[in-house]
């Protein structure tokens, strides 16, 4: 009896069990038919990216990241280099740069017991001023350094333009004062005074701009250039030649009379008065005999 019990509730059991995993499934599938997908309506028009388009993108983006062509760089350079024989490479240099339109402004030359060195400056246009620097490494024999400086001058010569503008202006109203509304001498002196001074100020202006241009057009390179030479020391003794005896004979010979001659010209009164004693002596004595 027990055991028939136990089996109908198992069976009852199992059965609720069916039934309660048949409804969870009914309920998950309606879940998921009362979602709804919206519709996207996909237009036509829309297309993707194209390599040209890409490509034009890329190129705007370099331009805006170049610099602009109406800066205002000044560029120097300074250089040291070790090379075979200085005088061949200077003379390799020159050629450079009177190929490069290129001149030297400055060159000096030194030499003693271990080095010769030649230093020398040149001035040239700054669209060469990399391809100088590349030639000239490429003809030495070491580089011990190389230091190149830029100077960005455009906020001063933007400035300075635009002040002389203003200047010119000025100095056109005055002029215009001058010839129409200075009747007196007090009002024409006056006018004539600020002309004066903002002349000066234009004139100056004019001369910062020119010295900026040049600077800007034409870089300045400086370099060094070195050899090493063999080591010799100087001897102790030297032992003259017969030809430079001689030679010095000649010049002490000349050196004697010459101080011969000068000495007696600074005694000639003691010469005179000597003379003159004698003379007078030999008179005397000649008398009394």
């Amino acid at each position: 009896m027990k055991v028939n019990q136990s089996k109908t509730i198992f069976k009852f059991f199992l059965i609720s069990l069916i039934l309660f995993s048949f409804l969870a499934c009914n309920n998950s599938s309606n879940y998921k038919e009362d979602i709804m997908v919206a519709d996207v309506d996909i237009n036509e028009d829309f297309e993707s990216v194209k390599e040209d388009d890409y490509n034009f993108a890329l190129n705007q983006d370099a331009s805006t990241n170049s610099l602009p062509e109406n800066l205002k760089i000044i560029k120097s350079a300074k250089a040291k280099y070790k090379v075979k024989n200085v005088k061949k490479a200077t003379d390799q240099i020159k050629k450079l740069a009177q190929k490069h339109n290129a001149y030297i402004s400055d060159l000096r030359f030194k030499s003693n017991l271990y080095n010769k060195e030649n230093r020398f400056t040149i001035k040239v246009p700054k669209q060469y001023f990399e391809s100088i620097m590349d030639s000239v490494s490429s003809l030495v024999e070491f580089i011990d350094y190389e230091n190149i400086t830029t100077q960005d001058v455009t906020e001063e010569y933007i400035d300075i333009q635009t002040r002389l503008k203003t200047k010119l202006e000025v100095k056109a109203r005055y002029e215009s004062i001058l010839r129409k509304n200075a009747k007196t001498v007090e009002d024409i002196l006056a006018t004539e005074d600020k002309l004066r001074i903002i002349q000066e100020e234009i004139e100056a202006a004019q001369g910062r701009l020119k010295y900026l241009t040049n600077k800007v057009s034409y870089s300045t390179i400086q370099i060094d250039l070195y050899e090493t030479v063999e080591y010799k020391e100087e001897p102790n003794t030297y032992n003259k030649t017969f030809w430079s005896k001689f030679k010095e004979g000649i010049s002490f010979g000349w050196d004697f009379i010459e101080s011969l001659v000068i000495g007696i010209i600074h005694i000639w009164p003691v010469i005179i008065i000597g003379l003159l004693t004698f003379i007078f002596i030999k008179k005397r004595l000649k008398h009394k005999s």
